[in-house]
């Protein structure tokens, strides 16, 4: 830690000798003002040994920021965690970049506080109905006949399969090789090394709007960060809660948001289909606002509370056992600190008669888009439930019933460090992200704007950082 400065003394960071996105090192520097002169010191260096992965989710309703190191072994361990109330985003997409830009500036900059980390690039979510995905092959022969397949035998037969008909509104995010084929023999998960002449992929390709994209890239670009990768919320969820196991067997992940619900099919260890439905767990909020003619802080207050589990009853003294039975089902509105003059809420009236049928019906939706794939009988695994609305009260035995199929709740796994914060379906896909960050190496995932961004950004941040630092 440095020593307490004078009054006439500032202190900054300059991060130098970059190679590719991270720093080698970063030096602290003295600004020593001296009459109209300002020297620099440099007071010391420190090297960076693990690579810091940034993810910022930036999703409806809350806009969570991850901060975690890397090891060499890809282990995650998280050194900051932020999360705050999200402003100018509608069904995952940009609807005011100024309050979104502040929404996202608040958010990061907690998180920095926490890990002392000034953070110069990030993995970004992306979500809204704009997402599409859709399964494409590509074929090519292999260079070599007489030798092995190589990497570069591998990154053209991907790039075939991303030659498919899109519109020019359109972007690809993700190009995903589900197998490969080597000479007519399938369900090769890594076909190098292996010999043959004729190589063939089928990948799953994710895309989005380019406008939507570009503007959550403006956002996070205003902030002074450079977007190092654009991911789908809905694979960074399954990054985060998803085992192998499930992944090779078949499963169906259902990241229930804010504002959208993503459902994510895998067959045999790769995303075989991915939706974004346009309802989320606000939409629960809203019918509680409606139902009880109270604001939506109100709503959210009462949902949040119903779906905490319920506290173990004491035993009754005497002949209170039917004053009990009463007390347990009716909700205790003062301690919510609501506004609204609220005598009596009966919380079995609130699950059975409000929140149950929305969320009937937006497991139906799911169900209808499961059976559009094709996909559902190759899911043995099941459902996997994650996202802030997972927590609703019931949803998973609700889930069950729709679906038809075994259910369990996604918590998010795989890290270590300040885990404590992170112990809910609600940070699936952030901390999906820099798990997703610590294993990125073969994917392409950059914008063909974001190599502009990036300066702008950095001089953004410097320009900020001199003027917090100067008289």
């Amino acid at each position: 830690m440095l020593q307490k400065l004078p009054k006439s003394t500032y202190v900054l960071t300059i991060r130098l000798l970059f190679t590719g996105k991270q720093p080698r090192f970063c030096q602290f520097v003295q600004l020593v003002k001296c009459s109209n002169l300002v020297k620099l010191v440099v007071l010391g260096e420190i090297m960076s040994k693990d690579k810091v992965v940034v993810g910022i989710d930036v999703g409806s309703t809350k806009v969570t920021t991850i901060i975690a190191t890397c090891e060499e072994d890809s282990k995650v361990n998280v050194i900051g965690v932020s999360s705050v109330g999200a402003k100018g985003l509608r069904k995952g997409q940009v609807v005011d970049i100024d309050e979104a830009v502040a929404s996202i500036t608040q958010s990061l900059e907690a998180a920095e506080r926490m890990a002392g980390y000034s953070v110069g690039t990030a993995f970004v979510s992306v979500d809204g109905t704009h997402i599409e995905s859709q399964n494409s092959k590509g074929v090519v022969a292999v260079a070599n006949p007489e030798g092995e397949i190589t990497i570069e035998d591998v990154n053209r037969v991907v790039e075939a399969a991303r030659a498919i008909s899109m519109p020019s509104s359109r972007e690809i995010i993700h190009v995903i090789p589900r197998y490969f084929v080597v000479d007519s023999q399938g369900g090769i998960k890594d076909p190098i090394g292996m010999t043959g002449v004729r190589l063939e992929v089928d990948t799953h390709i994710i895309t989005g709007a380019t406008t939507a994209l570009r503007n959550i890239a403006k956002c996070i670009s205003q902030v002074g960060v450079d977007v190092e990768g654009m991911v789908f919320s809905g694979l960074a969820s399954a990054y985060s809660v998803l085992t192998d196991t499930e992944r090779e067997l078949g499963v169906i992940l259902v990241d229930f948001g804010g504002g959208t619900t993503n459902v994510c099919i895998f067959v045999d260890g790769a995303p075989a289909h991915c939706a974004v439905l346009p309802i989320g767990a606000r939409n629960v909020t809203n019918d509680l606002a409606i139902g009880l003619r109270i604001s939506l802080d109100s709503a959210e207050k009462i949902k949040l509370s119903l779906s905490k589990p319920p506290k173990i009853a004491v035993e009754p003294q005497e002949n209170n056992e039917a004053q009990k039975g009463k007390a347990t089902d009716e909700l205790d509105v003062l301690s919510l600190g609501i506004e609204e003059d609220l005598r009596s809420v009966s919380k079995k009236t609130l699950a059975d008669g409000i929140i149950k049928p929305r969320v009937r019906e937006i497991l139906n939706m799911v169900k209808i888009e499961i059976q559009k794939s094709g996909f559902g009988a190759l899911t043995p695994s099941g459902v996997v439930l994650t996202g802030g609305g997972a927590a609703t009260t019931q949803i998973t035995e609700i889930a069950k019933q729709e679906l038809g199929m075994p259910t369990r709740l996604g918590m998010p796994q795989g890290a270590t460090g300040l885990i404590d914060d992170i112990a809910s379906p609600a940070y699936a896909a952030s901390l999906g992200l820099v798990i997703y960050g610590a294993s990125f190496q073969q994917e392409n995932i950059r914008l063909p704007l974001v190599g502009r961004i990036e300066i702008k950004g950095i001089v953004i941040k410097g320009i900020n950082l001199l003027k917090s630092v100067l008289p």
